[in-house]
């Protein structure tokens, strides 16, 4: 069985890799010189070190340089990669093409649930207020009106239901909230992190009753643009938006203007539709904004994590199993 990997994660997985499938051949991809030869190589795990450096719109030399040597390996049948989405392009072109693709669901749950909620109590307990009066050396306490809102017995509605968005969950109940998660079935009821569940059909009446809308699900069809601005004018004035998704699940102009307005108190937005997020953009100057650039999932320990979830897979390949995490 031969793999093709960076050269970066050659050495870094080597041996958890050859103990799951002692047998493998390691096939390692340097950033230049010579191509390795790929003859008779199935599997292919995309790592982060590939990636590191660039963004879904600017991919960087060597994911590139990867990427089109898989498209050149005739015998490649499976695709492992780092991220939990597969809504990039070059992924949607690999399934078109016939390839069964993996994600990394749940390995990155832990700190982008983690990001979340800090981008939640962050905003709840006013520090961009406090930051605001950091740059102009003023002492400002925030017993002034307003004060923060104590966030026990407050409502989140957390769309997405899966890794990320049930440890987001089980974050914010820990804090005293009350969470509702959207999943596409409704009737499967409420999955762990959560107090109830609801299908999407049921947002608009869910929309009032909610101080925190958290946007944790896939960007699919069915998700591009589904908070748009008759969902946000739902809203509550002086509610809160936390997007750890992807940028196209929020109709921006929309946003902005909610925003400004300030009928949404504030946002957490580690991502958006254009990345990086372009100089001349209103969102870096807005007082009510905290701008993340996508780094929500930086984890020292998400390398291995990833390397973990695909040394399982490559066992359960090898001895002819269903593969975890298949993309869709």
């Amino acid at each position: 069985m031969r793999v093709l990997l960076s050269d970066v994660a050659a050495v870094r997985h080597a041996a958890r890799i050859l103990a799951a499938v002692p047998g493998a051949e390691l096939v390692p991809v340097a950033p230049e010189g010579a191509l390795p030869e790929t003859a008779g190589v199935e599997v292919a795990f995309i790592t982060r070190d590939l990636f590191r450096g660039g963004t879904r719109y600017r991919l960087t030399p060597r994911f590139l340089r990867f990427v089109e040597l898989l498209k050149a390996t005739p015998s490649l049948r499976w695709v492992q990669t780092f991220s939990a989405g597969t809504d990039m392009a070059v992924y949607q072109e690999m399934l078109a093409r016939g390839l069964l693709l993996t994600n990394a669901a749940g390995a990155s749950a832990p700190a982008v649930a983690q990001t979340a909620v800090t981008g939640l109590m962050a905003l709840a307990r006013g520090f961009p207020r406090a930051a605001a009066a950091q740059r102009r050396h003023a002492w400002e306490p925030l017993y002034s009106d307003p004060e923060p809102r104590d966030v026990e017995g407050q409502h989140a509605l957390i769309l997405g239901t899966g890794p990320i968005g049930q440890e987001i969950g089980r974050l914010c109940r820990a804090f005293g909230l009350r969470t509702t998660g959207m999943r596409r079935d409704a009737a499967a009821g409420a999955p762990p992190g959560f107090d109830a569940a609801a299908g999407f059909a049921d947002l608009p009446s869910l929309l009032p009753r909610t101080d925190w809308l958290i946007l944790a699900c896939p960007l699919t069809e069915a998700t591009r643009n589904v908070i748009d601005a008759r969902a946000l004018a739902l809203l509550p004035p002086g509610r809160h938006l936390v997007n750890v998704a992807r940028g196209g699940v929020v109709d921006e102009a929309a946003l902005l203007a909610a925003l400004t307005s300030f009928h949404l108190a504030g946002a957490f937005l580690d991502v958006f539709a254009m990345e990086p997020l372009p100089a001349e953009s209103p969102f870096w100057d807005l007082p009510n904004v905290i701008v993340s650039p996508h780094s929500a999932a930086a984890s020292d320990g998400l390398p291995e994590r990833v390397a973990a979830i695909f040394a399982d897979n490559l066992a359960r390949w090898a001895r002819g199993e269903t593969l975890r995490n298949l993309a869709r």
